[in-house]
């Protein structure tokens, strides 16, 4: 089987009206994604307020149509419904086995000494390194995104095992919970995991179960629900505004001498999100990739 993309390059104003537009007239999807322009500077979007779709001042918009479709019919009755109908080109998409081409984008990756993140469908490539196996799924984390890489990386560094018993790691905002599993795999005693998702904690269950991870060694909470505990290693991937507002939150989940780490900050953002932490925290320099910087350190005793 094959399909009928048409391609337009619209505005943010424009976006919504052709996607109902295109909607009304058949398509059997409408996908929005950020145009970059020709200077190749592109447009991120980080945090956007709650319940805001956020679009770009440049947004390139997919339509999929049956193949059998007319594109002409199609321009005309988009002429009609539309004042100003921006450019669009149309193409035929060949059928191709997509549930499993998206796959050859994802292979194995390592972080730090000897964790390495895996998917399912790839051999481990190191038979002396620890193994994540991780799938990309509907929660955040597989450690591709700088962010995440930042985090596992330093976990990959830290002493986890221990001498007498191995560390207690705190996850908040586990997303499909790679962190504390990573932690875990690489000698953590137990960890718990928070999301205010539910979904992200149902998919870190089923990968540390995946991964061969006992439940008694991984507990999920929502927010509301997690215990007092005093972790001796903590670790927070999220995003700057909401770090700052639980710096109270997870200083108090966080033991004396305990280890920290926070990601999901933007170069700029560090100094504010550094303030919320100290004096309960010595920290270290930024660790620095690309845009992103993870903010690490101690607290005090």
């Amino acid at each position: 089987m094959s399909w009928l993309q048409l391609i337009f390059d619209t505005s943010r104003e424009q976006a919504s009206t052709l996607e109902d537009a295109l909607l009304e007239l058949g398509a059997l999807s409408v996908t929005l994604q950020d145009n970059v322009p020709e200077d190749g500077v592109d447009e991120p979007i980080y945090e956007p307020d709650r319940g805001a779709t956020p679009l770009w001042q440049k947004t390139r918009l997919l339509a999929l149509f049956d193949a059998d479709t007319d594109a002409d019919l199609l321009a005309a009755a988009l002429n009609n419904a539309l004042a100003d109908l921006p450019p669009f080109r149309a193409e035929i998409l060949q059928d191709q086995p997509w549930e499993r081409a998206w796959m050859a984008d994802f292979k194995p990756l390592r972080f730090g000494r000897r964790l390495w993140i895996c998917p399912s469908w790839c051999e481990p490539p190191d038979p002396d390194g620890v193994i994540l196996a991780l799938d990309p799924g509907l929660a955040f984390g597989t450690g591709t995104h700088p962010t995440t890489a930042l985090c596992l990386e330093w976990l990959d560094a830290q002493a986890l095992a221990g001498h007498l018993k191995g560390r207690t790691v705190l996850d908040y905002g586990c997303g499909s919970g790679i962190l504390a599993i990573a932690a875990l795999l690489l000698g953590a005693e137990r960890a718990v995991a928070v999301d205010n998702d539910p979904q992200a904690l149902i998919a870190t269950r089923d990968n540390a179960e995946r991964n061969g991870i006992s439940p008694e060694r991984l507990a999920t909470y929502l927010p509301d629900d997690a215990p007092a505990m005093s972790a001796d290693v903590t670790v927070a991937n999220i995003l700057a505004g909401p770090l700052q507002s639980l710096a109270p939150v997870l200083t108090g989940l966080t033991r004396p001498g305990g280890r920290l780490a926070l990601s999901g900050i933007l170069g700029e953002q560090a100094n504010a999100v550094a303030g919320a932490y100290r004096p309960a925290f010595t920290l270290f320099d930024p660790a620095i990739s690309g845009d992103w910087v993870r903010i690490d350190g101690y607290k005090v005793v």
